[in-house]
């Protein structure tokens, strides 16, 4: 049975308070790299209010608490980390108000022979979940413009950000892509907010080019950009290097330049990693019962202790477990192998 969600208390103001919230947290950012958000031990239960389904394969849920306590705080670009009932972990990020702490909301396209997909839209109102956060990985940072780009339910996290550089007078615009108009979710209520700065580019007309999604872009706009891996990679090889771009995607980020090496487990046999694999994939072929999620090194589900060794992402980033610690999906040892104990 599906509800339909309450309205926003008051976008305009609460989205101010949000957006001046985040620059008084952070310094402005330049770079186009960005540290991995750190965890979070907080646990908070709540009970799914309302479910809505703006397109046929989306779910959008409203979440509150279980006590009458408000939820955390939180800013556009956050995420929480879900624990579905069947124990299943998954990051979805937040996609509603965040001055409103009655409630979080999450939006969540049904995948193609995806068990937590599946296990979300099989929920219904009274459905009560274990959350984890909320986290920022994908900070909105202070710009003189913005230009927000979106690849299908890359619209979630990118949603807030538009109200709050809306509600903060700032100039933005947003180009959201997908398969066609039925499957592209929020940017329509978006386009409420200003029309002649929401386009929405179905793909039946063609995939558009990275410099059709870029065209008119001032030179010291901030670009925003969440979708496919390929739609990033193409966004971020057309622009000039001095352009500020920050981008989130939601699947392992690509390999580049790997080397292959060897993981030894204590306890265990030696698994050597392709140059194209990452030590999550080849650990996982013996041992499949080593947990994991987000695959991007955030979430720790397989953040493991690293017994000798050292491994970082590349050559400039390290490795986001920690020290004495490596993720799995994402850490590759920084000479010929290393040691970890599964144990955690």
């Amino acid at each position: 049975m599906s509800t339909a969600p309450p309205p926003y208390p008051n976008p305009a103001a609460t989205a101010l308070a949000a957006i001046t919230t985040v620059s008084q947290r952070m310094a402005v950012r330049s770079g186009r790299r960005r540290r991995p958000a750190g965890p979070v031990e907080r646990t908070l239960q709540v009970e799914v209010r309302a479910v809505r389904r703006p397109c046929p394969d989306v779910a959008v849920l409203d979440l509150v608490p279980i006590t009458s306590a408000p939820l955390p705080g939180w800013g556009p670009g956050a995420h929480v980390d879900v624990e579905l009932p069947s124990g299943l972990l998954r990051q979805y990020s937040l996609c509603g108000d965040p001055a409103d702490r009655s409630a979080y909301r999450i939006a969540v396209r049904a995948v193609p022979g995806g068990a937590g997909s599946a296990e979300v839209h099989a929920l219904t109102p009274g459905a009560r979940l274990r959350l984890r956060g909320p986290r920022n990985a994908f900070p909105l940072a202070t710009a003189p413009s913005y230009l927000f780009l979106a690849g299908g339910i890359g619209i979630t996290p990118i949603a807030p950000m538009v109200r709050a550089a809306h509600a903060a007078g700032l100039p933005w615009r947003l180009v959201h892509t997908g398969r066609d108009l039925a499957s592209m979710p929020l940017s329509g209520e978006l386009a409420a907010l200003a029309p002649d700065r929401v386009v929405r580019r179905p793909d039946d007309g063609g995939v558009p080019r990275p410099e059709q999604l870029l065209s008119g872009v001032d030179a010291d706009a901030a670009v925003y950009c969440c979708g496919p891996p390929p739609m990033i990679e193409a966004v971020r090889r057309a622009l000039p290097a001095a352009q500020r771009f920050h981008s989130e995607r939601f699947s392992p980020p690509p390999i580049r330049d790997g080397r292959p090496f060897t993981v030894r487990i204590v306890g265990g046999p030696e698994v050597t990693v392709p140059a194209d694999r990452s030590a999550l994939d080849a650990v996982r072929e013996i041992r499949p019962e080593v947990p994991y999620s987000c695959r991007q090194g955030f979430c720790g589900t397989c953040h493991v202790r690293l017994v000798a060794g050292t491994t970082t992402i590349d050559p400039t980033r390290p490795d986001p477990a920690g020290p004495g610690r490596t993720a799995l999906c994402v850490g590759r040892a920084e000479g010929d192998g290393v040691t970890v104990d599964l144990g955690r």
